[in-house]
């Protein structure tokens, strides 16, 4: 098939916007859910009201102001930099609900204990919750890494060459739209299959005997 490289090409930048925005995201999702959680009043607040933001517009409208609407203000973005920058801080704000239910369905008296044994605040969310609160949290962070690679095909709209942005402009050419945008929806596909059996395997590996069975069931359905 001709447009086959094409089409790598395009999965390619589908899979660099994925992996790097959810690792951003993770990063982003840790510090929000630290911060309302165990923040003061003002941090605290500060944080909810980006998850809120965030979460409460459209991914669409947020990658407009990035690429669109900076230049204005004279911050001039690439459409691969709008696109990750855009998709990192999204993903961010769902990660950090994520990780908030995780962390508090740990027992409050993990901290206790952790405080009694001679560990400061900070080592204690180190070194005890978080650990656990990243392993209760797979499920959901498996379904958001699942998301993202399918909202990636929105950066299209700011002239990003990723997977349908390639089709479309094969498709154009060609005029082959069904085949094209069939073999695209085959390669999504196949690779949410993919990355869900490997989450599910990485889930089980990480799976905490006794603690957030419940929670993570809830997390996954969420």
């Amino acid at each position: 098939m001709d447009s086959l490289p094409s089409l790598l090409d395009g999965l390619s930048i589908t899979l660099l916007l994925t992996f790097i925005s959810l690792t951003i995201g993770l990063v982003i999702g840790v510090a929000l859910a630290l911060g309302r959680v165990y923040g003061n009043k003002i941090i605290s607040s500060v944080c909810i009201g980006y998850i809120e933001v965030i979460r409460g517009t459209p991914l669409l409208v947020q990658l407009f102001i990035l690429y669109f609407g900076l230049p204005s203000v004279g911050i001039i973005l690439t459409p691969l930099s709008a696109a990750l920058l855009g998709l990192s801080l999204n993903s961010g704000a769902y990660q950090a609900e994520y990780l908030r239910g995780s962390i508090q369905s740990i027992p409050s008296g993990q901290m206790i204990a952790a405080r009694t044994l001679g560990m400061n605040r900070l080592q204690s969310i180190q070194n005890i919750i978080l650990p656990q609160a990243l392993r209760i949290s797979i499920p959901a962070w498996s379904n958001e890494l699942i998301y993202l690679l399918k909202y990636t095909s929105i950066a299209y709209i700011i002239q990003v060459r990723e997977l349908t942005a390639e089709g479309k402009f094969i498709a154009a050419d060609t005029f082959r739209f069904i085949e094209i945008f069939v073999i695209i929806a085959v390669i999504y596909l196949a690779l949410t299959v993919l990355l869900t059996a490997i989450i599910d395997k990485i889930e089980k590996r990480l799976s905490i005997p006794g603690i957030g069975a419940a929670e993570s069931i809830a997390l996954r359905n969420a």
